[in-house]
């Protein structure tokens, strides 16, 4: 009679082999580092410019080093006009930062070109499209920022939830139009998320990425939302012989966080924009994103129509729904940084295309197959609302 070996636990094999893998890079880039040539041609230079900070009779730009080389910034230009600066005395490494301070005597809202001249002779330009003061960032900023977010986020959302006591009113028909209503408004608000981050994207110079950031992050959000989702189920014990109202209260929670996900992308661009001077603030801003973000309110209830949630747990989804638009603002206005925005903008986009997904099911009559033609009508009817409140804004 054989005695059988004992079997390694899997950890241990995932380990010597996670071990062996090490090591074979390791030797291989060890060994192919000194067995093929240097690269031949001259050194490839690149700088991309992260933010720009003007303060008076001074230009201060935030670079990185986002070529393979080596960079050493030798002279500056603004309007073909030599200027004196300051900045790192030793080159620039490999997806380094440093700061260039320029001595200039800017006007405001007058456009500039900052030309920067390398060691190697190579110019490096950027353009300011119109000079303005960088706010100075103290309490009173970030709690302008903060009113700010609450105007455009907490109080349209509230608003629109307002709603809730007349959609009770109506029956299931009409329930679905009105979630079919909410898909055209999310879907419109996906559609704007990714072009604003692509956007974005187009203007970053940056080593990590542009349109691959929208991407990563709307992915990442997606698939967070969903485990989220999971596990909400699980917790709630939910099957097909749960109660509505426990599933309809879990679906206006996905949505709130859809939402709020993407006001947080929405309140960083509006703080990024008030940091360079591009965003006008008045009622009229007030007012038109008080407009277009009240029908996010209303999304937010429409899976609640079957029920009577108490008044904080509404309150609640509300503050998800609009509060990150705050958080949003304050980021915004104090890095002003592309790459973070187009992140955050692509992690909205992917917690309201998870967010649909949710609703979808809920679209068909019971027994049928396919949606209605009054329920496709909703869905076109949300996204020509946004289209339409979305032209307030300026």
């Amino acid at each position: 009679m054989t005695r059988s070996k004992p079997r390694r636990p899997a950890w241990a094999l995932g380990l010597g082999t996670g071990l062996l893998l090490i090591l074979a890079l390791a030797g291989l880039a060890f060994v192919g580092g000194r067995s093929l040539p240097d690269r031949a041609g001259p050194p490839a230079e690149k700088v991309g410019v992260e933010r720009v900070v003007l303060r008076p009779g001074s230009i201060e730009l935030n670079i990185r080093n986002t070529g393979a080389d080596p960079i050493r910034i030798g002279q500056v230009f603004v309007n073909d006009t030599y200027v004196d600066f300051t900045g790192p005395a030793d080159p620039i490494g490999r997806l380094r930062s440093a700061r260039l301070r320029l001595d200039y005597p800017w006007q405001d809202g007058q456009p500039y070109k900052v030309s920067m001249l390398t060691s190697t002779g190579l110019v490096i330009e950027h353009d300011i499209a119109a000079a303005v003061k960088t706010p100075q960032a103290d309490a009173s900023f970030f709690g302008l920022m903060a009113l700010l977010g609450t105007y455009v986020g907490i109080i349209p959302v509230v608003l629109g939830m307002l709603f809730l006591p007349f959609l009770r009113t109506i029956g299931g028909h009409a329930v679905r139009v009105l979630l079919g209503f909410t898909v055209g408004l999310l879907a419109f608000l996906a559609w704007e998320g990714i072009s604003e981050g692509f956007e974005l994207a187009g203007t970053s110079g940056s080593p990590f990425g542009g349109a691959e950031l929208v991407v990563l992050g709307a992915s990442l959000a997606f698939l967070t939302l969903t485990v989220i989702d999971h596990r909400l189920r699980r917790d709630r014990g939910e099957q097909a012989a749960d109660s509505a109202r426990t599933s309809n209260l879990r679906l206006a929670l996905m949505i709130s966080i859809g939402i709020g996900l993407h006001n947080l992308g929405e309140g960083l661009a509006i703080g990024s924009a008030y940091a360079v001077g591009e965003l006008a603030l008045g009622t009229f801003l007030v007012i038109g994103f008080t407009i277009q973000n009240t029908t996010e309110g209303l999304a937010v209830v429409a899976p609640l129509t079957e029920r009577r949630p108490p008044v904080p747990r509404l309150l609640g989804l509300g503050l998800i729904a609009g509060a990150p638009a705050i958080v949003g603002a304050v980021i915004g206005a104090g890095s002003n940084n592309p790459e973070l925005s187009a992140l955050l903008l692509g992690v909205g986009v992917g917690a309201i295309i998870q967010v649909i997904v949710q609703i979808a099911p809920s679209l068909r009559d019971p027994g049928a197959t396919s949606v209605s033609s009054p329920t496709l009508t909703g869905i076109g009817a949300g996204l020509l609302t946004m289209y339409a409140t979305g032209l307030l804004i300026a």
